[in-house]
């Protein structure tokens, strides 16, 4: 792999860039039987983002969306790029509020649904100002 490709615009990713493309050198002569079988580590990007550019993480604060899974403290990926359709989690701006909800379009009409028994849906009209920033890809919770 050329360290210009690697830096560059060009750059596709390293999935398949392997152990055997690392160079090293060994005082004694002989490689180790394992180095053979040696793999590189996981890339955590390469496996949850899919476009770079348009993707973000945003720590969750609050309980909307426990019973989808999503609880306080949790971070989620959000892609800007994936567009908002029925039974997607969103991440939304709604008149100066940021909000992460399921987002529902019947006849017409767009919802934001909270997986929460506690609070109630949106339903977002002319008169809301409303912007999705992203739909969320991933969930990650610490344990």
């Amino acid at each position: 792999m050329e360290i210009e490709n690697f830096f560059g615009t060009t750059y596709t990713g390293s999935k398949r860039y392997t152990q055997h493309h690392v160079h090293t050198a060994n005082a004694t002569g002989f490689g180790a039987a394992s180095d053979d079988f040696a793999e590189r580590g996981i890339d955590l990007n390469e496996q949850l983002i899919k476009n770079k550019p348009a993707t973000f993480f945003m720590k969750i604060n609050g309980t909307s969306m426990v019973n989808a899974g999503i609880f306080s403290g949790d971070v989620v990926i959000v892609d800007k790029s994936i567009r908002a359709s029925n039974g997607k989690t969103v991440i939304a701006v709604v008149n100066g509020e940021l909000l992460i909800r399921r987002f529902e379009q019947l006849a017409g009409k767009v919802f934001l649904i909270a997986e929460s028994t506690k609070i109630t849906k949106i339903e977002i009209n002319e008169t809301t100002d409303f912007k999705v920033w992203g739909v969320v890809t991933c969930i990650l919770r610490m344990l």
